[in-house]
């Protein structure tokens, strides 16, 4: 290959932030982007506004941006620039991320006094995978007109509760304490008015359990919920199972096109949304709920077939495990609601952290944390607490532990691909090796499922059709 081609297929700072930053003479290296480099080096910017107008802030990613602290500091409530106007001031540049350059934006500029600690520090250079560093001293030329201030949490003074389960009843009651001022109660389920789990779902789980179990019997439920029956026939009938005949009934959906297994698990699924309704406020770089879950699902069934057959578990229960990974985040609305919107401001100025940071520095607790409580009040199987409780744990080798482990790397799949939210995170290889897949399997079943992705999302639309 010629010099001149490998240049072409090298990607670069584009040509608006170098010709900036030698107008402003900060001298520069382009660095690929690497998780081995230090958070505290690693400038986030920000783009923030309120009614009086924007402000970007720039802070390191050792640090957690706190709305409440900012608040304190300007006497502004502000909150993330929405994404189009975002991307349309990006677009106007040709550029993909937000650079930390105050001069690039018209708005005055607030940044964490902490960053000047580092000698070099990193910066988004605009194009993806591409940093810049810049020694201090110029970094700090390009600030003489911005403020310094105290803002941020340092990620390492919050610990979410990754590993402790058997902490997750006192700190959801501590939680709930802290917000409802209520004394202590002695039973949790008392402490949070949780919503009883639906008829059809009691049926469905009953069901789940009991070897004989007929086809029959599956019918007979899902058909006296007639909104879940529709769901049901149109899910069978959709491209994406690509039925041969028109399908009639719930009988011919699960005997022609889904199977026993598969309707007990979407049904099911489909019955616990309806328990919890979904929040109109959400984070605005989320995927939407039910469109994550599914993709989630569908690549956690290609994974478990994937797997070799003496590892492998219960396919059904890793779908539902999959369709049912971020369902605390539901309770937490539920459970929470004049904080979750805040937690939904925290964690779009915050992209560069897993939101179990955000929910703990706020909360006390995660959303990991309180699904997997509600999953054990609700007698639903071990498997699942274990799934929805360990996710985001990619060394958990525990009981059942193929369930978190699969939710932990579809999740993660997905991220490399721009589904979902937070940092992009590694995928040891001993999780890998822990499930018997190869990297490459890996790969190739979230490239099938994501080939379907237009029919995948109507699918996921069929779970918040008005019922």
């Amino acid at each position: 290959m010629t010099e001149v081609a490998l240049d072409i297929a090298t990607p670069h700072a584009p040509s608006v932030i170098r010709l900036l930053l030698e107008k402003l003479g900060v001298p520069y290296v382009e660095v690929p982007e690497s998780p081995k480099q230090l958070p505290a080096s690693k400038v986030q910017a920000i783009l923030l506004d309120d009614e009086v107008g924007a402000l970007l802030v720039l802070y390191p990613q050792s640090k957690l941006l706190d709305l409440n602290r900012l608040e304190e500091l300007t006497g502004r409530k502000l909150k993330a620039v929405p994404l189009p106007r975002l991307k349309q001031m990006l677009d106007k540049h040709h550029l993909k991320t937000l650079p930390a350059i105050p001069a690039l934006t018209s708005s005055p500029c607030l940044y964490e006094g902490k960053l000047l600690e580092q000698e070099h520090l990193l910066i988004q250079s605009g194009e993806l995978g591409i940093l810049l560093s810049i020694k201090r001293d110029d970094f700090k030329r390009m600030l003489h007109k911005s403020s310094a201030g105290s803002f941020g949490q340092p990620v390492r003074e919050i610990r979410p509760n990754l590993d402790r389960p058997n902490d997750d009843s006192k700190e959801i009651t501590q939680a709930v304490q802290a917000f409802t001022a209520r004394r202590i109660q002695k039973r949790l389920e008392e402490t949070i008015e949780i919503p009883p789990l639906a008829d059809t779902a009691q049926k469905i789980i009953k069901l789940r359990v009991d070897p004989n179990a007929s086809t029959d019997d599956v019918t007979g439920v899902v058909e006296t919920d007639p909104a879940l029956a529709a769901q049901v026939v149109s899910w069978a009938a959709s491209p994406y199972y690509a039925s041969p005949g028109k399908i009639r009934s719930v009988e011919d959906a699960i005997v022609r096109v889904l199977g026993f297994d598969l309707v007990i698990n979407l049904a099911l699924g489909l019955a616990l949304g309806k328990t919890l309704s979904l929040p109109k406020d959400h984070p605005q770089q989320a995927t939407p709920y039910w469109q994550q879950s599914i993709y989630t699902a569908a690549v956690i069934e290609g994974l478990t077939r994937a797997m070799p057959r003496p590892e492998r578990p219960e396919a059904g229960l890793t779908y539902l495990a999959g369709l049912l990974h971020n369902f605390g985040y539901l309770l937490l609305a539920h459970v929470f609601p004049p904080h979750f919107s805040l937690i939904c401001r925290h964690l779009e100025v915050n992209p560069h952290l897993c939101h179990s940071y955000v929910e703990q520095h706020l909360l006390g607790i995660s959303r990991e944390q309180i699904g997997a409580w509600l999953m054990k009040l609700w007698d639903m199987p071990e498997e699942l607490s274990t799934a929805l409780r360990f996710q985001h744990d990619p060394s958990y080798d525990g009981e059942h532990s193929a369930f978190p482990n699969l939710v932990c790397l579809s999740v993660r799949l997905l991220r490399s691909r721009g589904i979902g939210s937070g940092p992009q995170d590694e995928i040891p290889d001993a999780l890998l090796d822990r499930l018997g897949l190869t990297r490459d399997k890996a790969e190739e079943v979230v490239n099938k499922v994501l080939e379907a992705e237009a029919l995948l999302r109507e699918l996921a639309s069929q779970f918040h059709a008005p019922h």
